[in-house]
């Protein structure tokens, strides 16, 4: 079978990106640092390209624009400073008379399932007592003994702290540069179209980044606000941590859950702050997947609820962490695509007949 010009170079560019998906598939595990820097580095850029505009030298408005998004990825983490310092002196008095209570509970309870339980909670008191009491050379024994076991984690997550800032600097550097080379790699008899498209879904994805901000902020308020209505002393951290946090699919709200489930069994010592957390978080993720980011994402993007979430579910089953990163804006560019697909099928002569 004599294959067509046409069909030739139609089954290469297909070839080209199947082999880039499968090359993204198998570096999933360490492109985490790069996809991260390079997201920054898109959404940094404009602050960048106007500075340098208004002759502040490049290397400066990099430098400038870097530092700031670091103090405030730094000033979203010292939001977990006040939630630590009240919590451990809390968490060293509640304890015992916590455990004291499940014990006159929970084996009650199992008894009646024909169910006998004997737990040495005495011994776990003064296990858990010494724990606490310890100083700060136990504590740096015990992480220290931590990285030993676990070295190649501990190891991947500083040496991606380290990391990203680094190639999000040489990112913003060079980002005319990288952006001009791209583009000359395109065939010339494509350049219109292909920059055409790339406006388009910078246009898109710029919609998807202000549609992401406003649900972290109503997020945000909705937590502080809720928390607060439940008698949380720390119910303005916990709450402004949580909203901020979603940014990071799954991870950040499950922390802010954890968090604020430690304070509530801390502060009102029963199951009443415990169901006070579940409640106003469970009616946040119904918020925010269902209402917030279908609505104020999803729309602007061109998807529907039902496509957000299976966006997120299969991009982070194909890549895992990295692909629920890029979920939404990869959907973004892949709706742009296939608009114009849609476009030139309708004007084909195979649709037209």
């Amino acid at each position: 079978m004599t294959l067509t010009p046409a069909q030739r170079q139609t089954l290469t560019w297909l070839s080209l990106a199947a082999a880039a998906c499968l090359l993204l598939w198998l570096l999933a595990p360490v492109l985490t640092p790069f996809v991260v820097a390079a997201v920054l580095a898109y959404v940094l850029h404009p602050v960048v390209e106007r500075l340098a505009a208004r002759r502040v030298p490049r290397v400066v408005a990099v430098l400038v624009v870097e530092v700031l998004a670091l103090l405030v990825a730094l000033a979203l983490l010292l939001l977990l400073v006040p939630v630590l310092v009240k919590e451990l002196p809390l968490l060293k008095a509640q304890i015992p008379p916590l455990l004291d209570r499940m014990d006159q509970t929970l084996a009650p309870w199992l008894q009646q399932f024909g169910i006998q339980v004997s737990l040495d909670f005495a011994s776990l008191k003064g296990w858990l007592a010494n724990l606490l009491d310890a100083n700060m050379e136990d504590w740096l024994g015990a992480a220290l003994s931590s990285a030993r076991i676990g070295g190649s984690v501990l190891l991947s997550v500083f040496g991606n702290a380290v990391l990203v800032p680094v190639v999000l600097f040489y990112l913003l550097m060079d980002w005319p540069n990288l952006v001009q080379q791209v583009q000359q790699l395109m065939p010339p008899r494509l350049r219109s179209s292909s920059q055409g498209f790339l406006d388009e879904c910078d246009s898109m994805l710029g919609q998807y980044l202000r549609g992401q901000l406003v649900v972290m902020a109503v997020l945000a308020v909705y937590y502080a606000a809720g928390l607060a209505l439940a008698g949380f002393d720390l119910a303005l951290p916990l709450g402004v941590f949580t909203g901020l946090a979603v940014a990071i699919p799954y991870v950040g709200f499950g922390l802010g859950l954890m968090l604020s489930l430690l304070a509530a069994l801390l502060q009102f010592a029963s199951l009443k702050g415990v169901l006070a957390v579940a409640v106003v978080y469970g009616i946040g993720q119904l918020l925010e997947s269902f209402v917030l980011t279908p609505r104020l994402v999803g729309e602007r993007i061109g998807l529907s609820p039902l496509a957000v979430i299976f966006a997120l579910l299969a991009f982070g089953q194909l890549f895992g962490f990295v692909g629920v990163l890029v979920a939404l804006p990869a959907s973004a560019v892949a709706v742009v695509a296939l608009r114009r697909a849609r476009t030139r099928y309708l004007a084909s002569q195979l649709y037209q007949g």
